[in-house]
């Protein structure tokens, strides 16, 4: 399950919108513990960033980032002190419940030009995030609330949602070392899967212009919602 879910994280960050990244922690939580999967996947997500930010560095919104980098810190702040108290039963049902949000969200009709949300909504919705990725690297969905009705330049929009997840997953590494999240098996799991997400990563750059972002997210949302299904039952039933 690791490999297809990091092969799926690396094409959609290698050209097909980053958007697939929310799918790999609820993949890999159908066979293993929802921590141990996002405590692996946290280094594969941390080298496929470093191309990112060479991409795009200074390519983001300076008045944005000035709300969401402080607030996505302090959701990670939220996660580190209440992580404890989340079982591997609560995560599943949190994951599922994320997982088939994000699909609700990307299939809501809208037949309104939403209007940009107000710097107070940004905090709450970036801490929102920073909390969803610091449990399960699903901090798209919050992220793309505040992000989308900005209507920001494409690269932009890009350059300053990619930047952000960036600065949350290296954020993410000392609070991951103090709660035990990384132990030899879950790092050299690590390091087996890093290739494999940077070969990922080129492919995407490859079938950017030579297959339909709608094709792949397709396959992607497909996954989500067998995945998210299965995780919410599953934990509901075992609390």
């Amino acid at each position: 399950m690791a490999i297809p879910a990091v092969i799926l994280t690396g094409i959609s960050k290698g050209g097909l919108g980053g958007g697939a990244g929310g799918a790999a922690t609820p993949l890999m939580a159908l066979v293993i513990a929802p921590s141990q999967a996002a405590a692996i996947m946290l280094p594969v997500l941390c080298v496929m960033d470093l191309a990112g930010i060479k991409a795009y560095i200074g390519r983001w919104d300076r008045r944005i980032m000035r709300i969401i980098i402080p607030a996505g810190l302090i959701g990670c702040g939220i996660g580190t002190v209440t992580f404890h108290l989340l079982n591997d039963n609560l995560i599943r049902v949190l994951l599922g419940a994320i997982a088939l949000g994000f699909l609700a969200y990307n299939f809501k009709p809208r037949t309104v030009a939403l209007a940009p949300p107000s710097d107070r909504q940004g905090w709450f919705w970036a801490t929102l995030s920073g909390l969803t990725s610091f449990i399960a690297h699903s901090g798209g969905p919050p992220m793309m609330v505040y992000l989308l009705p900005q209507r920001l330049e494409k690269a932009v929009f890009v350059g300053t949602s990619l930047v952000f997840f960036a600065a949350m997953n290296y954020a993410k590494i000392l609070p991951y070392l103090w709660l035990g999240l990384f132990d030899w098996r879950n790092l050299a799991t690590s390091l087996v899967l890093i290739p494999v997400g940077v070969a990922g990563t080129y492919v995407g750059v490859w079938l950017q212009k030579r297959l339909k972002p709608a094709h792949f997210y397709r396959v992607v949302y497909l996954l989500l919602f067998v995945s998210g299904c299965k995780l919410l039952y599953d934990g509901v039933t075992r609390l």
